[in-house]
């Protein structure tokens, strides 16, 4: 167990690590002045001394190298800096859009999970049309833009039917849309591994066994195979997870919706370094947190993993 832990935590170090490195000089390769992002941007018409004060306050004018190791300094301590944009400090300006697009990933998780584990139940172990529809409905699934997803359930259930409001508005019907937006392609991804998973389960000798005590096909799927087919899809749920929140960055732009994703395109329209920073090392830390949990559970749905970690 403290050879695990220790794993963990050198782990999820290294990633912090390396999407800090990656964020750095990335964000630095699009093109604009940092210094003017500080005085308000292109439009704020800035003096060159006032330029040049800025990058020396910020230390802009060290070697690129110097500043890479001052950020790296601050982090270690905590400390995200200030967003140059906005004037506040980035880690109070995350702290009050995270809610909201924590909320939005988690509610479409749950969405898909729904989804993919009735389709895979539907489609399994049936006739060899339903196995093709369901196959058809999975891959058209996953295939589905984000973008093209929600001008669509704008188009039909905003503007043809207005049934839902076409952007957020803070009600339970303003996340309709979102969700299934970020749920759909999900879905569709998770069931392909469901039902290979099910369909792996329903030729193994224990439900031979089921059937032989007189279970029916029902009986067999919820008692037994479904376990197996949710193995599958739960080791995957902290890069689904993952996926989520980088998916919102599209969502909550379209849909109007606060949030880390929209926050972040604003920052990288602004070249606001620290917001940027701050954001993706925040969707890294809750991917590696999820991905714990998602172990866990695994072991504690499969007995054969406790073992192994016994041995």
């Amino acid at each position: 167990m403290l050879r695990r832990a220790v794993a963990l935590v050198s782990g999820a170090a290294f990633v912090l690590w390396a999407v800090a490195t990656l964020t750095f000089f990335a964000i630095r390769l699009i093109p604009g002045d940092p210094a003017q992002a500080i005085l308000g941007g292109p439009g704020s018409q800035a003096s060159q001394e006032a330029l040049d004060q800025v990058r020396r306050e910020y230390g802009l004018d060290r070697p690129l190298i110097v500043q890479y190791l001052a950020m790296l300094g601050r982090l270690l301590t905590g400390d995200l800096g200030h967003s140059y944009a906005l004037k506040v400090p980035v880690a109070d300006l995350l702290s009050s859009q995270l809610g909201g697009t924590m909320l939005l990933a988690v509610m479409a998780l749950v969405v898909a999970w729904m989804l993919a584990l009735g389709l895979s139940l539907w489609s399994t172990g049936r006739s060899r049309f339903a196995s093709i529809i369901g196959d058809g409905i999975e891959l058209t699934a996953a295939a589905l833009p984000h973008f093209w997803l929600a001008g669509v359930l704008i188009a039909v259930f905003s503007s043809g039917l207005d049934w839902l409001p076409p952007v957020s508005t803070g009600t339970p019907a303003g996340f309709v849309l979102p969700v299934v937006t970020l749920a759909v392609p999900l879905a569709g991804f998770l069931a392909q591994v469901m039902r290979e998973s099910l369909l792996d389960a329903m030729q193994q000798p224990f439900v031979l066994s089921a059937r032989a005590r007189g279970e029916s096909t029902t009986g067999i799927r919820l008692r037994h195979t479904i376990r197996h087919a949710a193995l599958p899809a739960i080791s995957l749920s902290g890069w689904a997870l993952g996926w989520l929140l980088s998916g919102a960055v599209v969502v909550e732009t379209i849909f109007a919706m606060p949030g880390l994703g929209r926050t972040l395109l604003q920052a990288v329209t602004l070249r606001d370094i620290p917001v940027v920073t701050g954001v993706v090392l925040l969707v890294a830390l809750v991917y590696v947190f999820m991905t714990v949990l998602t172990d866990l559970a695994s072991r504690i749905a499969d007995p054969r993993l406790r073992q192994e970690g016994a041995r």
